[in-house]
């Protein structure tokens, strides 16, 4: 009789990044403070790791610049 081998599905692997708040000032070229008010009116997604740890979603941070094209300028 041959043995039966039972295979459980491993979900792939998610890389999940977080950035520091300044690092994510630096990329969106704002203030910590600016990125705490986008954080609070719901455009960055955070995580809050410990009572004074904040970190950004950098998938947050992709999709925030994506969403501002700036080839639409009117004059």
């Amino acid at each position: 009789m041959p043995a039966v081998t039972s295979e459980i599905a491993m979900p792939s692997t998610i890389t999940r990044r977080l950035v520091t708040l300044a690092d994510a000032a630096d990329a969106l070229a704002v203030s910590t403070r600016t990125v705490r008010r986008y954080i609070a009116d719901g455009h960055l997604e955070a995580v809050r790791l410990s009572r004074k740890t904040l970190r950004i979603k950098a998938e947050s941070d992709a999709r925030f610049i994506d969403a501002k094209p700036v080839g639409n300028w009117r004059r």
